[in-house]
């Protein structure tokens, strides 16, 4: 059985200064958005110290509840906690007044990162409203081009405005970018994201190309879906079950340590108070274990989040994807 240390120790140094915990919390609700208030109490009492969240989860107002319990409580003091919050493409045009609600709804002051959701520009009212709006075809309206208009180029520009001439975020970043999407916008930026947050796991490793271009430009990938989504079934990989059997620790925690040890965050969510308790262990993977866990995604590659905002933006194997060029 080889060396296991602890996930929520380990922070990651950002571009601009500040650093990140590598493990955090996922606030996606699976169910009723009520239970993310016990998952991130559940979460924080157990050693994590970053949460994820958004405006479009619908989950904000409860991780605000589950933040000022533990504030009152004395668990945590604001300071001690890292919090990210995002921008959906229907609120592109507004994107301090998206940070606005959120910091209402959550009850802060501040957000320790915020970051662009989506590189694209749907046709939401003054409000982000309807986020996913439809037109009588059923297909997404756009306010601009989703392969080769530029206005997400403009929205990062505003956040860089909400960085320099506020007090609502420490840092700001991006998700969901694309090769294409980050090579337009990287000659148009005063401050380089200092995140990509994206889909990211073993069966992705040929994603490498990305991970790399990050790398080269100081931007820390944080990734989703780190489990496979609904189902886990990254943490039902063979080789993922013989590397937990072999460190004695849960497979979650190995597809943490896939991320973690190699310089990534890693955000996974649960409904499972339990599971939340149990997936802090870091076991120390070799580099030719982790080696082979990259090669899962040569030989079985597979996305498991194909939504339809991600149309156009220039992923591999985005299933439904036919605006995007061959790749």
């Amino acid at each position: 059985m080889g060396e296991v240390t602890d996930a929520t120790k380990v922070r990651l140094d950002l571009n601009d200064g500040h650093k990140i915990p590598a493990l955090g919390l996922g606030t996606v609700p699976s169910g009723d958005p009520s239970g993310v208030k016990d998952q991130v109490k559940t979460a924080i009492n157990a050693g994590f110290r970053m949460i994820d969240t958004a405006w479009y989860y619908g989950t904000e107002k409860y991780v605000g509840e589950a933040l000022k319990e533990l504030f009152d409580e004395g668990v945590v003091k604001r300071e001690d906690v890292f919090i990210t919050t995002k921008v959906w493409p229907s609120y592109y045009h507004s994107p301090e007044k998206s940070l606005d609600e959120s910091l209402q709804t959550l009850g802060l002051d501040y957000v320790d990162l915020l970051l662009q959701h989506w590189p694209i520009a749907l046709s939401g009212d003054e409000n982000g409203q309807p986020p996913a709006p439809k037109d009588n075809e059923g297909n997404l309206k756009y306010d601009d081009d989703p392969v080769n208009g530029t206005k997400f180029i403009e929205v990062y520009q505003n956040l860089e405005k909400i960085l320099d001439n506020t007090t609502k975020t420490k840092s700001i970043g991006i998700s969901n970018y694309s090769i294409s999407r980050l090579n337009k916008l990287l000659p148009h930026v005063k401050h380089i994201p200092v995140i990509n947050q994206i889909e990211y796991h073993p069966q992705l490793s040929k994603q490498r190309d990305l991970i790399e271009l990050c790398e080269k430009n100081k931007i820390v990938v944080a990734c989703y879906s780190g489990y496979g989504s609904e189902g886990a079934a990254v943490l039902k990989l063979p080789k993922i079950q013989e590397l937990a059997k072999k460190y004695n620790v849960s497979t979650n925690e190995i597809a943490n340590a896939y991320q973690i040890l190699e310089g990534r965050v890693i955000i996974p969510r649960s409904s499972n108070l339990e599971r939340i308790k149990s997936i802090t262990g870091l076991p120390q993977l070799t580099k030719q274990e982790l080696n082979e866990l990259n090669q899962i995604g040569e030989e079985n590659p597979k996305r498991y989040i194909n939504d339809p905002w991600g149309y156009g933006i220039g992923f591999k194997g985005w299933e439904g994807d036919k605006l995007s060029e061959p790749l």
